[in-house]
């Protein structure tokens, strides 16, 4: 199997004899230097393709014989085992339930020669009326319910089959299909169930393999009927055609599905997809105007009990692990709760499987604006994911669309008809064979009961005498004496002209294809008269609820960041930086005046920007918070510069390796708490500097290490939504950037640093001394005519301000 992937060795069946397809076959024989290839003279073998060929095996056993069902049965092995084990154990409906561990047992010990809890649970399933829309193990005691709870032991519960297992087990005795040696060849079992209708479809699917899943969804008996006999009508129908009568997923739980038809076409036309489903709910009017609401149906995999602790988390939030107080989110989340939800209960019972009573705190309060915010919040709407994965007649496992689906079944159902056909003939024509016997016995009784008295051997006698054959002779010879009365005679005949009348009738089938057809389809009819019944869930598409945010007033705020990370608010923009005090060591890094409807985004020391809503900023004479106790940023890493403003605002974002780009400041805002990856450092030690707003800049000005000026066009800036940029100033090997603004025309420069002892000085530039400056972007400019060491720049925009 050299050079041989799992896609491709899955074409090949597995062996039959001697293996089960649910256990390993045996991992191949190590390659000895006798059978060539890579091996050397001392025994030894490739331990790369050996191991690729052992997991390859494994692969295929696991993708065919464990994880997926058949297009055939819609059952995969473990199942079909245990509805076989039932029906030879005579478990049909209205026989006397026997105990599960007899049946796991009987199940375990022939066919499946794995676990008995792996067994046991695969049982439990298809006797869960919520979980397979038509169970198939009726199901004694305890089996769990959809909360979650586990069900009793096998030794306590007792199983038999459903009436809906008749679909599936009531021609499995008539050669209809073919059957292979167990696992250790002692018995023997179905490959395929003869299932009279899709069952891959009417109870759906679920499994996950090596390289590979299934996610088929339930759906409903009629629609799925009424689908087959159209497409068995026209072979050549399309999706939308077959769409006509399957509506979509029909869940035991009911529900609403609530996917657009678009989504829903598109889903089953590629055979993948997702669906949104909404609980179903009530609204019950009490007195003096109260109102409460009712949910009495769930979408699948949700639970009552899943329901009531998304609730309970919103309510009484507890505090994240390694947090000291709960967070902003959680405090909004659990006031918005409080003031809508007044009582949450649950009423579910026997009378009703699902009853969640939710009741508001005011009357007043608008049903859809109630009903919006659970459904928001809460597993009331969840998606439901489809992947009609299966393996089909050939033995491949694909993903199918639903008319591939329902062709392939049509074609398997066709072969077992037909194999059904054969196998009735051939009884009908042996049964005629013995009956002309018989007449012909009846015809000349006295002859034949004086041959076989008289002769030594009878049976050669009544041969040669009479012409008939050897299996004519030996049921006259067996044959009782009250059958030669005169009145059998006229039971032979009738008997004989019914089996011909159905001779008659399966020839026709067999050799007209229209007749076959029409067989088929009337089988199907009947089949779903008996056992269809009503659409469960409600197909009626709606719009996605999306959680509103909270309402912000919008005001005028100024965000103050210190370097140890402590962020606060204050509100309006007159905030005098007297009155501004920081905790022992620590100092101002960034202050920006901005409104309360705006977002905050932190730049960290790795280029990562984080995003803050004002409302989750502390205000008040404080300190602060701590930026670790909003955001997922990492204990070591600091914080390195804020942006604060309209999210449509323009900003030069440069690094001290000369690099530098303009951004829109909605470009860093990311729904993450962890961040999003902004500015791409290009050294160990590179820093990112002030932001610089260019919405009325003309010039951007640079200041290295080196003491150098330069002044450049904006319009020679690039603009991106992130990564490295463009160079900025060009520097030498050890000088870095320290500084960039925006520069108005008209406008000075001011440039502060240190002078000789440490003594702040400074020093302004004019408009006119700032031109010999002005040169393009990347070139290393002029030194600035200072004699102090240049540190920071400032630029005033009228000569006033000076």
């Amino acid at each position: 199997m050299k050079n041989l992937d799992l896609f491709d060795a899955l074409d090949a069946p597995l062996p039959s004899q001697g293996i089960s397809q649910e256990t390993e076959p045996p991992p191949p024989t190590p390659p000895t230097s006798s059978q060539g290839g890579n091996d050397s003279d001392d025994g030894s073998f490739d331990l790369a393709e050996y191991t690729h060929q052992v997991y390859l095996r494994y692969a295929i056993s696991v993708v065919k014989g464990r994880a997926l069902p058949s297009v055939s049965d819609g059952e995969k092995p473990v199942q079909r085992r245990i509805l076989y084990a039932m029906h030879r154990l005579g478990l049909i409906q209205g026989s006397k339930p026997v105990k599960s561990a007899r049946v796991v047992g009987d199940v375990i010990g022939k066919y499946h020669p794995h676990g008995d809890s792996a067994s046991y649970e695969a049982m439990v399933r298809m006797a869960q009326d919520f979980v397979l829309r038509y169970p198939l193990v009726d199901g004694q005691g305890n089996f769990g319910s959809r909360d979650g709870d586990s069900p009793a032991a096998m030794r306590y519960t007792e199983v038999r089959l459903t009436r809906y297992a008749e679909l599936l087990l009531s021609e499995v005795d008539a050669g209809t299909v073919e059957f292979r040696p167990n696992y250790d060849g002692s018995e023997q079992e179905p490959v395929d169930l003869p299932a009279r209708l899709p069952f891959l479809l009417l109870n759906g699917a679920s499994g996950i393999a090596v390289g590979m899943a299934t996610e088929c969804l339930p759906h409903n008996m009629r629609e799925v009927g009424n689908a087959v006999i159209a497409l068995m009508h026209d072979p050549s129908m399309g999706i939308d055609e077959i769409l006509q009568h399957i509506q979509g997923p029909d869940f035991p739980g009911g529900g609403q599905l609530v996917s657009s038809s678009v989504e829903i076409r598109e889903a089953y036309a590629t055979g993948r997809g997702i669906f949104r489903v909404r609980a179903r709910w009530t609204i019950e009017k009490q007195a003096r105007g109260q109102w409460r609401m009712v949910v009495h149906e769930l979408p699948p995999g949700v639970s009552v009990k899943k329901v009531l602790e998304e609730i309970g988390e919103y309510v009484d939030p507890q505090v994240k692990p390694g947090k000291k107080d709960l967070s902003v989110e959680q405090k909004q989340m659990k006031q918005l709760f409080l003031e809508a939800l007044e009582t949450v209960r649950d009423e579910s019972g026997k009378d009703a499987s699902v009853r969640i009573v939710l009741e508001p705190r005011s009357s007043r309060m608008p049903q859809e604006q109630f009903i919006a915010l659970l459904l928001a919040h809460t597993s009331l709407e969840s998606t439901v994911p489809a992947n009609m994965v299966a393996i089909g007649l050939d033995g491949k496992p694909n993903q199918k669309n639903i008319q591939k689906l329902l062709a392939e079944w049509v074609q398997f159902r066709i072969a077992t008809v037909t194999r059904r056909s054969h196998t009735r003939l051939d009884q009908v024509q042996k049964r005629l064979h013995i009956l002309e016997g018989r007449r012909a016995v009846l015809l000349n009784i006295d002859e034949v009961i004086r041959v076989i008295r008289e002769a030594e051997d009878p049976k050669a006698n009544l041969m040669t005498q009479f012409g008939i054959s050897a299996i004519q002779a030996d049921d006259i010879l067996e044959i009782r004496l009250r059958q030669l009365a005169r009145l059998e005679a006229i039971r032979i005949e009738n008997e004989m002209n019914e089996l011909k009348t159905e001779e008659e009738g399966l020839r026709t089938v067999l050799d007209n294809e229209t007749a076959m057809h029409n067989l088929i389809i009337s089988e199907i009819e009947a089949d779903v008269k008996k056992f269809g019944d009503d659409r469960r869930t409600l197909i009626q598409a709606a719009e996605r609820v999306v959680a509103k945010a909270v309402s912000v007033t919008d005001e005028p705020c100024t965000v103050i960041l210190s370097k140890n990370g402590w962020i606060r608010q204050r509100t309006g923009h007159e905030v005098d930086m007297n009155t501004l005090s920081f905790k022992d060591g620590d100092q101002l890094l960034a202050i920006g005046q901005t409104r309360t409807t705006y977002p905050v985004v932190v730049l960290d020391s790795r280029g990562r920007a984080y995003s803050l809503s004002t409302t989750d900023i502390p205000g008040g004479r404080s300190d602060g918070v701590p930026l670790a106790s909003l955001l997922d940023m990492p204990p070591k890493v600091k914080p390195a510069t804020m942006c604060a403003a309209s999210p449509e605002t323009k900003y030069l974002f440069s690094s001290s390796s000369g690099y530098g780009f303009i951004a829109t400041l909605k470009d860093l805002v990311s729904r993450h708490k962890a961040g999003k990856a902004f500015m791409t450092l290009s050294k160990v030690n590179d820093s990112v500097l002030q932001p610089a707003d260019i919405a009325s800049g003309d010039l951007i000005v640079a200041l290295g290490s080196n003491g150098k000026l330069l002044l450049f066009p904006i319009s020679e800036m690039k603009e991106l939504s992130g990564g490295k940029g463009v160079i900025i100033l060009g520097l030498n090997e050890g000088e870095t950037l320290i500084a960039t603004a925006v520069l108005p025309e008209g406008s000075s420069l001011l440039i502060r640093g240190t002078g000789r002892g440490g003594k702040p000085s400074q020093s302004v530039l004019k408009w006119g001394e700032l031109q010999p400056f002005v040169s393009h972007r990347a070139r290393k400019g002029m030194l600035v005519p200072v004699k102090f060491k240049s540190e920071k720049i400032e630029v005033f925009r009228a000569r006033s301000e000076i």
